[in-house]
């Protein structure tokens, strides 16, 4: 799916618009006990909890793609019967009617979801009538062809509201304030099928995570059956050490800014495209030669990448392995943060026979926050 796509389904999840039909939930505490499970018609909850549960679907299908966004495609032997997609597809045709199949769901999500916390399962089922499009990508409400049948689920924390002082109106007066168990915005959640080139495709669900250095592999493997693919920080460590043992240990400075300053336009290159930016093995080989890589070194890439980078995997995206926040120089004792579009300001320099970093200023500097004078004002 792409940005786009996930767009047109988070639409969905307004009041006007809503196509869910049912709702289930499970209420699991940290000892993975069942405390709660139900299943409802979605319509007939109150219009101020129907808010607050499409806020949390909207959210499920929120961030960036190959960090809180990933495309999951499901190997061939589970879609066999047994496998994690024909289960998926029962469990959707079943309009989550089946209390059996719903409860099997819970025992694979609890089984399999590592949270030593309370927590609380979100199952909906929806048919979107996809209306058709014209040549400008007006939507035609009235020229529907197809129709999208999926399962959302979301996976919400849920915690002690804090403790503190609150006034209590019935008694005038200012005391412990109560606390109650909260539902927190979603950390985990799934869309199958995934809604690809706006239509169905039951080969392909997309995964969410809240936090990308909290992948869960395992959880991830037993929805999907297949290897869990590398976590957005997991892919720039191993960029980083792709980099680091092709430049060799007298890595140079200009070389790297240039590593940075390309992978970023790269990225700027491509803002607009719907598909995330993806780097393969020749897009990095030849980020690198641009970048200045010397050609003795370029002759270690092909054995550094076969070492580092399994055959499997798939191809870096640039939002995982670009910075475009930061740029930062570290040295024993000393740390600096430079504006990422201004690595221009940042050189390097023998002064007395020493290697230094000079850093073009203008005439306002701050140290602790107080305005000084520069040199040229002295």
């Amino acid at each position: 799916m792409n940005k786009a796509e996930v767009l047109e389904i988070r639409k969905q999840f307004t009041p006007d618009r809503c196509t869910i039909d049912h709702i289930c939930g499970c209420y699991v505490d940290y000892e993975k006990n069942k405390r709660l499970t139900f299943r409802k018609a979605f319509g007939s909850i109150p219009e101020e909890e129907m808010f607050k549960y499409l806020d949390i679907f909207k959210h499920t299908l929120s961030g960036v793609f190959g960090k809180s966004l990933i495309n999951l495609e499901f190997p061939i032997d589970q879609e066999a019967e047994g496998g994690t997609q024909e289960f998926l597809l029962r469990l959707r045709d079943s309009h989550l009617e089946d209390d059996s199949l719903v409860e099997e769901f819970y025992d694979k999500i609890i089984a399999n979801y590592v949270n030593p916390e309370n927590y609380y399962i979100i199952l909906v089922h929806a048919i979107y009538d996809i209306p058709g499009v014209t040549k400008d990508g007006i939507e035609m409400e009235d020229a529907s062809d197809n129709i999208y049948d999926y399962v959302l689920c979301s996976i919400c924390p849920v915690e002690l509201s804090k403790a503190g002082l609150g006034y209590n109106e019935k008694t005038n007066e200012i005391e412990e304030r109560f606390r109650d168990w909260v539902v927190d915005g979603p950390s985990k959640g799934f869309l199958f099928p995934a809604f690809i080139d706006r239509n169905t495709d039951i080969h392909n669900m997309l995964y969410f995570t809240k936090k990308p250095d909290d992948l869960q592999p395992e959880f991830v493997e037993a929805l999907f059956g297949g290897r869990s693919p590398m976590s957005a920080p997991d892919q720039k460590n191993l960029f980083m050490e792709l980099v680091q043992e092709t430049i060799g240990e007298e890595a140079d400075y200009d070389v790297m800014r240039n590593v940075h300053e390309n992978l970023n336009s790269m990225l700027e290159d491509h803002e607009d495209d719907d598909e995330p930016f993806e780097l393969g093995r020749e897009d990095v080989k030849h980020l690198l030669i641009d970048s200045g890589v010397p050609k003795e070194r370029m002759d270690y890439y092909e054995q550094n990448y076969d070492n580092i980078i399994s055959e499997d995997e798939h191809p870096f995206l640039g939002t995982n392995i670009a910075n475009t926040r930061k740029f930062d120089i570290k040295a024993p004792s000393v740390e600096i943060k430079v504006a990422p579009d201004r690595t221009d300001l940042v050189e390097t320099r023998i002064i007395d026979g020493r290697q230094c970093i000079v850093i073009a200023v203008d005439d306002h500097v701050e140290v602790n926050g107080i305005s000084v004078r520069t040199f040229m004002n002295k």
